[in-house]
Parts: C-alpha cells; sequence; structure tokens
C-alpha cells in the first residue's frame, strides 16, 4: 500500500497529477485544492489513499494528512463514494469541513456540486463525533459548537448577529469562540461583535 508519495510533478490534469518518484510515475486523483497547489517540474508531498479493486488500483493525493483522513471518513456514509468525497474537499478544505461539522452546517456541506440537503445532513450528522475535528484554527471544535448552537448568552447573540449581518453559521461561530477564547466567557456582546467582524474581515 502507498501512503505517501514524494517526487517530481510531471503534469497536472482536471482531476489528477502525475508525480515522478525516481523515474515512475503515480497518477493520484486529487481534490481540485490540491491540484492548485501543483506546478509541472516543481517538488511536491502527497498524502495517498490507496483503493485496491478487483479490476484496477488507485491512488488519491492530498496536501494534507487530514484531508487524506477526511476523505477516508466521508466515504463511511452511505451514499458518498470517491467522487463525491473529492468533491467536497474540493469546495472545503479539512479544516473548514471540520468545522461545518461541528456546527452542523449543511448548507455548507451542500454547496459542493452533487450534494444535495438531504445527503449534508447525513453526512453532518453520521460524522459529527467522528474524524480529525479536534482544534480549528486554535480553536477546540467543541468550543465552536457549544457557541454556535447555544440557545442564550452574549456568544449565541454575537453569532446571531454575525449571521443576520450575512455571514454564514460556520465562519461566525467560529469568530464569536476565538474571541470569546480570547477575550474570556464574560465579554459583553458589543464586544464579542466588534472581534468577530474585525475576524472576519481579515
Amino acid at each position: 500500500m502507498i501512503g505517501k508519495l514524494s517526487g517530481t510533478v510531471d503534469e497536472v490534469a482536471a482531476d489528477y497529477a502525475i508525480v515522478d518518484v525516481h523515474g515512475v510515475g503515480y497518477v493520484a486523483y486529487c481534490p481540485t485544492r490540491t491540484l492548485d497547489r501543483l506546478t509541472r517540474g516543481e517538488a511536491a508531498v502527497l498524502f495517498i489513499e490507496t483503493v485496491v479493486r478487483e479490476d484496477m488500483i488507485r491512488l488519491y493525493g492530498f496536501s494534507a494528512a487530514a484531508d487524506r483522513d477526511w476523505f477516508r471518513l466521508l466515504q463511511t456514509v452511505q451514499g458518498v463514494g470517491a467522487k463525491v468525497a473529492l468533491a467536497i474537499l474540493s469546495t472545503l478544505p479539512g479544516e473548514a469541513l471540520g468545522q461545518a461539522i461541528a456546527l452542523q452546517d449543511k448548507a455548507a456541506v451542500a454547496r459542493t456540486p452533487g450534494v444535495g440537503p438531504k445527503l449534508a445532513q447525513r453526512i453532518v450528522a453520521e460524522l459529527k463525533d467522528k474524524g480529525p475535528v479536534g482544534v480549528i484554527a486554535g480553536v477546540p471544535a467543541a468550543a465552536i459548537a457549544a457557541i454556535a448552537r447555544a440557545p442564550k448568552g452574549a456568544p449565541a447573540e454575537a453569532v446571531s448577529a454575525l449571521v443576520n449581518l450575512g455571514y454564514g453559521q460556520s465562519e461566525a461561530g467560529q469568530a464569536v469562540a476565538t474571541a470569546v477564547a480570547e477575550l474570556g466567557e464574560d465579554a459583553g456582546l458589543d464586544k464579542l461583535i466588534r472581534d468577530g467582524l474585525k475576524r472576519l474581515a481579515r
């Protein structure tokens, strides 16, 4: 089984790249975000998921190990195969996907072409307690989820205010959770909104 490739990019196509490793060209199917980072003739490292079937052996490559882990986990959800999992990771990199799942933000997942609301709901529901959710941008995912879903209190009101201003639930939740982590749980609503807006404007 191949778990990692280190070599020179020989070709970058619409949905795959060929990486030359000591004269052997490996074809790795990759999400768009990974392909965008590859340049022909330059060195590259891809974290690989090897899929072996009766009629083929296919490599899937990712610029981050966490993205590869999400690729594996996504396929444990009914209705999600390799093609859909790659499409999701092309739309949402691993950290953003972890954030969407922590917040149960099915709308973020449903932005992926070919992923409808029902499948998006199934993904966020089935993976909410799984995967490399851990820490998102320095803030525990559990803290982000708790703040975004809290029924009342300044943090929940701040998230609601930011959402009403046009920001997504996921990004608003992360911004406010980060603000609470830095300003303290006693920070007032105005401070949380101002700090959240500053972070979202960056």
